[in-house]
């Protein structure tokens, strides 16, 4: 497993992390148990996998806190805490409550990264004046290390909430979505976050568009019709046949993931599994070395000024 230092907060985590939320929520979503999904984070921390991403709305930190049991020096956790319920900003009070449940769930007294999680734009102001005076003092408490906030890659693919926030610099880790359709964060993010040391947790690396060709071929469609893909640009049907076809590139998910890995920028991709094979096969995606040149070159030349969609 190669590792990376996790911004300014100086932690060593490993550059793979292990996601449980996203469509699999380490197999519960499919009708697997805990027990299985338990078993998913015990394989993952035996692949060297140092850095877990999970939260409340995920339903899985229970499963994360049974597989780290003893285990806890070893591993870099992230949770988060919606921030929002029926409409209304949460209190300081209800984040407290949150945390608090994380920290029982997790079986743990402190949580190394705390995120104020999916904030929109418009949310984001009554964060920061309202939450993170609250959080501060959790902080001081111990028990929590570092602060973070993620973004709705899907409701905000162009990170209007993270263009906001990044400039503040309150923040030690941010999650931003990033991937081969659309690597706008490059323009907007990546910047501001090696601007100020700030470590970068990478969602959205394959969703349905780089696994399902039916659903690649509808993103596809939607960009050219808003012109922000030229179709003369297209090698017939296959949108990203040169991918497949190429030597030195295994699969278009294997592709995604080099893709994100080796970017400027990026700190950990994370990868969502409900099997040890797939999350296995995923670890050695992520661990291949960059792409080719001229692969990236017909990526950016395709895809390079896309901001508008997440590939989910």
């Amino acid at each position: 497993m190669q590792t990376t230092i996790l911004g300014r907060t100086g932690l060593e985590v490993s550059v793979v992390g292990l996601g449980c939320g996203g469509h699999s929520r380490l197999g519960m979503t499919h009708g697997k148990d805990e027990k299985h999904a338990t078993r998913i984070v015990e394989y993952a921390l035996d692949q060297g996998i140092t850095f877990i991403d999970t939260a409340r709305a995920y339903r899985t930190e229970s499963a994360v806190g049974h597989a780290i049991k003893g285990k806890r020096d070893r591993v870099t956790i992230s949770t988060k805490s919606l921030v929002a319920g029926r409409g209304d900003l949460l209190s300081g009070a209800e984040i407290v409550e949150s945390l608090e449940k994380s920290l029982a769930r997790l079986q743990t007294d402190y949580i190394d990264v705390f995120n104020l999680h999916g904030v929109t734009a418009p949310q984001y102001p009554r964060c920061v004046n309202e939450l993170l005076p609250v959080l501060d003092k959790q902080k001081e408490a111990g028990k929590i290390r570092f602060l973070g906030i993620t973004e709705t890659f899907v409701r905000d693919p162009s990170h209007k909430m993270l263009q906001l926030a990044l400039p503040d610099d309150y923040f030690d880790v941010v999650m931003v979505g990033f991937n081969l359709l659309n690597p706008g964060a490059r323009h907007t993010v990546f910047p501001l976050t090696i601007k100020n040391n700030v470590a970068t947790q990478i969602m959205f690396a394959v969703r349905r568009a780089l696994s399902q060709p039916d659903a690649l071929a509808e993103v596809v469609k939607q960009l050219v019709e808003s012109g922000e893909l030229e179709a003369a640009l297209l090698d017939g049907p296959a949108p990203l046949g040169f991918l497949e076809n190429h030597d030195d590139v295994a699969s278009i998910v294997q592709a995604a993931y080099r893709f994100c890995r080796h970017e400027p920028g990026a700190t950990v991709v994370l990868t969502g599994t409900g099997s040890e094979d797939h999350l296995r096969e995923n670890i050695e995606s992520v661990l291949t070395e960059p792409l080719p040149g001229e692969v990236m070159h017909k990526l950016n030349e395709l895809f390079g000024s896309v901001d508008s969609i997440s590939g989910n």
